[in-house]
């Protein structure tokens, strides 16, 4: 591994944790020193997480841990529902060999273990989160398209933005079985969807799956302890009431 993506996923891992606080001024001699490394890969991890979006660069030099408001967070799951929908719409529309829409229906089934139990285990999120992103995954291997999968690993480079992003926060809310049954008849309907050739039903669907995102914002934005549960949550600007 390459100095420059050792210093990436070091500092990444510093900001999404809360060791780097939001509003925190870096600079590459400050971060050398801190991370035992040289600037040169410092610097261009620097600039790596600034085109992701989680840095700020400064007029006088540098750069500041960014913050986000809710509205930024509502905006790129909207981006990623688009991307994701579209994503749907071409394994339908180029047609998903049986075979290939096999492992799709796998990863369903496996998630209906999960989900079918009546109460939620810590370990239990954990595997449906792991389950949701391969799920996210081999939907995005179906539509077949590298453009697509690029410009959406530049959108979920962003933690709010990933189809997991807020799963764990669930695990703190009565609702968390409610919303993961909807999640999961919108994955089976999606997957039935692309099996038949119904682009533009895969495409509205998994637009209307990605929102679901939307409700578990704003569940997390209610508690505190709930929005820690958030990876990143404390980049997450609360809204102050008078």
């Amino acid at each position: 591994m390459s100095q420059t993506i050792t210093a990436l996923l070091r500092l990444r891992e510093m900001i999404l944790e809360g060791g780097l606080l939001p509003g925190e001024r870096l600079s590459e001699n400050t971060v050398a020193d801190r991370l035992g490394a040289s600037r040169t890969p410092v610097r261009a991890a620097l600039a790596r997480l600034a085109e992701e979006g989680l840095l700020l660069p400064i007029p006088s030099g540098g750069f500041a841990v960014r913050t986000f408001s809710e509205g930024e967070i509502r905006d790129s799951i909207e981006v990623r529902g688009t991307l994701e929908g579209l994503a749907a719409r071409f394994a339908a529309e180029r047609g998903a060999a049986p075979g290939d829409l096999a492992g799709l229906r796998d990863t369903v089934a496996r998630i209906d273990a999960v989900v079918g139990r009546q109460r939620l285990s810590e370990a239990d999120f954990a595997g449906y989160v792991e389950l949701n992103e391969a799920f996210h995954a081999g939907l995005l291997e179906l539509a077949g398209s590298s453009v697509l999968s690029r410009k959406m690993e530049q959108t979920v480079a962003l933690p709010f933005a990933s189809p997991s992003g807020f799963v764990l926060a669930q695990s703190a809310l009565p609702e968390a079985v409610t919303i993961l049954t909807v999640a999961q008849e919108q994955h089976r309907a999606v997957v039935e969807a692309i099996a038949l050739r119904e682009g533009a039903r895969a495409e509205a669907l998994m637009r209307e799956h990605a929102r679901l995102a939307h409700r578990n914002l704003a569940l997390a934005m209610r508690h505190q302890h709930t929005l820690d549960l958030v990876r990143g949550g404390s980049l997450i600007r609360r809204r102050t009431h008078a």
